[in-house]
């Protein structure tokens, strides 16, 4: 009877793919987090834009978050990767700098990056409408400009309201990092296929590759309940 298990297949040397298999999932980070704070930084001025924008802004990032809310996540990646960098490749050309090559990580983070950033704006809008009034009218009261307002008075008052959503995005950015493979992203997905397609082990690669990914999600919500207890310190318990 052929077993469905065969333990030295993941050992760290060859034969072994367990070599191949940490690189793959430490490339799953690195997109995970690198497409996570660009979403961050893109959310951020995306809910300033939609809150204090002009009608153009407003109306224009309104369409960016309606299409990432309302398209299929794997298309798109996929109009991302494939249209965005011949786009970019084009206008680079017809600026005179020649055409523009970019690295699978460098794309795999701005796709993500990209979708995280329309769900993180809505995120960031709505913890910025939950900040009491008074505290912004304050600091403008005060003589405060703008960037001084948001970076000491609007993100530390509306990081406790947010963490909830933006953990959620976490987790999310960590699987979205899986549908990568479809471009031939060498992520813990593909190359689990590749290790299981080669020795025909695939119960044993894929079980693998869960674990790996349950590891990352434990850890992580680990991570995250303590900023959060820490980022709620000294606000009162909701009753």
């Amino acid at each position: 009877m052929t077993t469905v298990f065969d333990f030295s297949l993941l050992a760290y040397s060859p034969p072994g793919w367990g070599k191949v298999l940490l690189v793959g999932f430490l490339r799953s980070i690195e997109l995970a987090a690198g497409g996570y704070l660009l979403g961050i930084l893109i959310g951020i001025a995306g809910a300033s834009g939609k809150l204090y924008g002009n009608k153009v802004v407003r109306d224009l990032l309104e369409i960016y978050t309606m299409v990432i809310r309302a398209v299929p996540e794997l298309v798109l990646m996929l109009l991302f990767y494939y249209v965005g960098t011949d786009l970019l490749s084009r206008a680079s050309s017809a600026m005179g700098f020649g055409g523009v090559n970019i690295d699978g990580l460098t794309a795999g983070i701005l796709v993500i990056g990209l979708v995280q950033g329309g769900y993180a704006t809505e995120v960031f809008r709505g913890a910025i409408l939950a900040i009491p009034r008074g505290q912004i009218e304050a600091a403008h009261a005060f003589g405060m400009p703008p960037g001084k307002v948001l970076r000491r008075v609007t993100l530390p008052a509306m990081t406790p309201h947010a963490l909830p959503g933006m953990a959620n995005l976490w987790m999310i950015a960590t699987k979205d990092t899986a549908l990568l493979a479809v471009i031939d992203f060498s992520e813990l997905t593909l190359v689990t296929r590749q290790a299981a397609g080669a020795t025909q082990y695939y119960i044993m690669f894929f079980l693998a590759a869960g674990v790996l990914y349950l590891a990352l999600t434990l850890v992580s919500n680990f991570a995250l309940r303590r900023f959060e207890r820490h980022a709620r310190r000294g606000l009162v318990p909701a009753r």
